[in-house]
Order: structure tokens, then sequence, then C-alpha cells
């Protein structure tokens, strides 16, 4: 590989470039911004800087990154994958079911490479769940818990909560899809969802135009009732789960990272790596 574009400026378009940097040394990285403007400031990681999709297609690059607000993953995306360049576009895919949808319809007409950048299947402890939930350890799946909740003004102390991408609609905010990994990674590890309730709630905590908190009811294979819980409001931040079976329970801590199997009254550690690299994740 030695051509690749990162659309977007923030956070995760500035990991990424550096990370494909790490990767593959002698890359040539392109940068555009969402908007498509020449930026002013100095871009890490950058042998290029792009105005336009044109522009990237054109330069025969070999993979594009979208890291652009979700809003906009549609529009960056349709003109590449018709240009059969494979793209991998940050999660959430987009921001509305009728953007998925138009998504999927041309990414099976053009056939193009396609990936969504949902890391937390990276994490060390999510490959053992994904082992030990495959193996029965703990026999007849019945019910599954997920719940994840952080303060959001404790999530960027040195930026304004309300200005972030999470707090805005029109920038794909909101607790569902900002913290949709939980989603991800339940489907991954118990196969589709069947939705059968939800609640989306806007407090007067923090004073959003979008939903801060979340409970999902939905059935997964087999019958296992699973309920997800997101939110914007936890004081501390709180990232678990507990996937209860007939043979026993495991209960799983993102933050952590680590794995607990209680049968009887018994409780085993089965993994704990507590001091990980978080960029691994995303090398990976």
């Amino acid at each position: 590989m030695k051509h690749v574009a990162v659309i977007g400026l923030g956070n995760i378009a500035n990991r990424h470039r550096r990370n494909l940097k790490l990767l593959f040394p002698n890359i040539t990285i392109s940068a555009m911004s969402a908007s498509g403007r020449t930026p002013s400031e100095p871009i890490s990681d950058c042998d290029y800087i792009t105005t336009s999709l044109d522009e990237l297609i054109s330069s025969h690059v070999q993979l594009v990154i979208i890291a652009s607000p979700a809003p906009y993953h549609s529009k960056h995306a349709i003109p590449l994958i018709k240009a059969k360049i494979p793209i991998l576009i940050e999660k959430p895919v987009t921001s509305t079911l009728k953007d998925a949808e138009i998504l999927e319809q041309i990414s099976k007409q053009y056939n193009t490479p396609i990936a969504i950048g949902y890391c937390l299947r990276y994490l060390s402890s999510a490959q053992e769940m994904k082992k030990l939930i495959d193996s029965d350890i703990i026999g007849t799946l019945y019910y599954a818990n997920i719940e994840i909740g952080q303060y959001l003004p404790d999530w960027r102390p040195n930026k304004n909560y309300h200005d972030c991408v999470s707090a805005n609609s029109e920038l794909g905010g909101g607790a569902l899809l900002e913290l949709s990994h939980e989603i991800d990674y339940t489907q991954w590890l118990l196969g589709s969802l069947n939705l059968k309730y939800a609640i989306l709630q806007r407090s007067d905590e923090l004073g959003l135009d979008v939903e801060d908190n979340v409970n999902i009811l939905a059935t997964a294979m087999r019958g296992t009732i699973v309920n997800i819980h997101l939110d914007f409001l936890q004081r501390k931040a709180y990232r678990q789960c507990r996937f209860v079976g007939s043979k026993g329970t495991l209960e799983w801590d993102l933050i952590n990272n680590e794995i607990r199997l209680i049968s009887n009254n018994s409780t085993n550690i089965l993994y704990s790596v507590p001091e990980w690299d978080k960029n691994q994740m995303y090398l990976d």
C-alpha cells in the first residue's frame, strides 16, 4: 500500500494518520477536511492536503478512511464506492436510516470493500469474551445486561461539551449513535438483535438538543433477553456487561479489561489485563 487518504481533521482522524505512519512508514498520506476547506493549521502525519473527492480519486488513492461527522459519511463514501476505492467508515456508519440504506444498496451494486470502525471488537478482553461466549462456558444464555455511562462534560475537559459532536444533532450526536459500540459488540457476541422496545430520553441535566440516555430491550438468537443502557450522565465512568446462563454468569468490565466467571458461590477471574494500551485496538 502506497497512498492512503483520511477525510476529517478531528481527534480520530489524527489517530488514524499517526497509526498509518506507524504501520507503513513509507506510505503517502493525504488529508482532507470534512468540508473540503484548506486548513490554516498544520496537519500532523500528512504529506498532502486535498480539497475534493475528485482530486482524491484522480490521485489513485488505494484506501480512504472516512472520519468526518456522521451526517457527511454517505456524501463522502458514495463517490469512492463508485470509483471502487476501499473505505473504512468511522462509526456510526451514517446518522440516518435513509443514508444507511443508500450506502448498503450502492456497496452491493459496485462490490467495493467497506469496513466500519468499531474498534472495541479489538479490545483484548473483547476477543476473550468472544471465545468464552462461543465455548458455551455458561450454558444456555438467558439474559444479558449491557451498560455504559460517562458524564459528557468530562469527555474532553478542555472543551465546552456543548460544542462537541456528541452534543449536536446536526453532527450526528446523541447517546444512541455516539455510544453505539455497545450495540455493535452485542450483535458481534450474540448475533443479530430483534428490537422489542426502546426509550430515548433527554434529561434537563446537560441542556442538550439530543438524547442523553437510551434504554433498549431486544432479543438475540435462541431467545436471549438483552437490555442495553447508554448514557451521558453517570459521574463515574461505567462500562460493564453481565451474561447470565444456565451454568453461571460472565461479568465483563471493559474499563479494567477484566472478565469474571461466577458459578454457585465462587467467583473466578478468567482474564485481567488492567494496564493496556488503548491505541493497540486501532492498530489491530
